[in-house]
């Protein structure tokens, strides 16, 4: 890996020490940087620096880039994610805020994470995404998610109520404030505040789990990431709000949806220093002394 993209959000003054820091690293292991557009402007108009035009990215394609190094936290990795699409490029994502699950790599990490992928002493992790198939209009955002896909209710009125069929079986009508069908990716995200389940990231899974449901039997389901998802919504106001990867648009309850799996995956870039696990335990506090 020589050519590596950086990703970044442009609300970052306060870490722009950590954007050097990367910059520096990476020119010091000779790596050819690029860097997305919207970053590039970024830092050029708000922290100065000289990037040259040939350097500046405003889409990738297949080959572009190596790698792309996302600077910020799970959004800005989810972001990213979005950006390089169905194109194959794996994703290291460096975590200059609080410690995330896809952007694991802390900023005291930084150096022997980047030497790590320089020297080869890393893995790519490929994970599933879900697509959004809309009956009946055409989505106004991309339809993937690597996260979690949730239906929402449009206002602070009532409940709404999602029939949820897996392939073409009725599984329930669930009568909540939403529903969030997410990866195993995003089972640490939206879904694990919800009491959804925990599941390894490889896993090839989905999980069904309700928002704030009227009945307290529901509880969240895990199916095989081969089925098809059919969500129908009815809601009083005769519209709900669909959400990818936080990602926020609103529909007509006239509009189902269809899940499934993508056809393709993406890259995550692991290094030695820190698994899933690792950084669960971390995350969690699971095993603090509690004395």
């Amino acid at each position: 890996m020589r050519r590596v993209l950086l990703f970044g959000n442009n609300n970052q003054l306060s870490k722009s020490a950590y954007i050097g820091q990367v910059v520096d690293c990476l020119q010091q292991l000779s790596f050819e940087i690029l860097y997305e557009k919207g970053f590039a402007e970024f830092l050029c108009h708000e922290l100065g620096m000289q990037i040259c035009a040939d350097a500046i990215l405003e889409r990738v394609e297949q080959g572009s880039a190596d790698l792309i190094v996302s600077l910020g936290g799970d959004g800005t990795f989810l972001q990213a994610a979005a950006f390089v699409g169905d194109k194959g490029i794996p994703i290291l994502g460096i975590n200059t805020g609080h410690l995330g699950f896809l952007a694991d790599v802390s900023p005291e990490h930084i150096e022997s994470a980047l030497k790590n992928v320089a020297q080869g002493r890393f893995i790519v992790e490929p994970r599933s995404l879900i697509s959004v198939e809309s009956v009946g209009t055409q989505l106004s955002q991309s339809a993937y998610a690597l996260n979690e896909v949730a239906i929402l209710k449009h206002d602070n009125s009532s409940l709404i109520k999602v029939r949820t069929y897996i392939d073409g079986q009725l599984l329930v009508d669930y009568v909540a404030d939403g529903l969030i069908v997410c990866t195993p990716t995003g089972s640490t995200g939206y879904s694990l505040s919800v009491n959804g389940p925990i599941i390894s990231p490889l896993s090839a899974s989905f999980c069904i789990s309700a928002v704030a449901p009227h009945s307290l039997n529901v509880r969240p389901v895990v199916v095989t990431d081969d089925v098809s998802i059919t969500l129908e919504v009815f809601s009083r106001s005769g519209k709900y709000l669909l959400s990818i990867d936080g990602r926020s648009e609103t529909l007509d309850d006239s509009i189902s949806l269809k899940l499934h799996r993508a056809p393709y995956k993406i890259g995550v870039v692991k290094v030695e220093h820190k698994n899933f696990f690792d950084t669960l335990r971390d995350k969690m506090l699971w095993g603090m002394d509690q004395r």
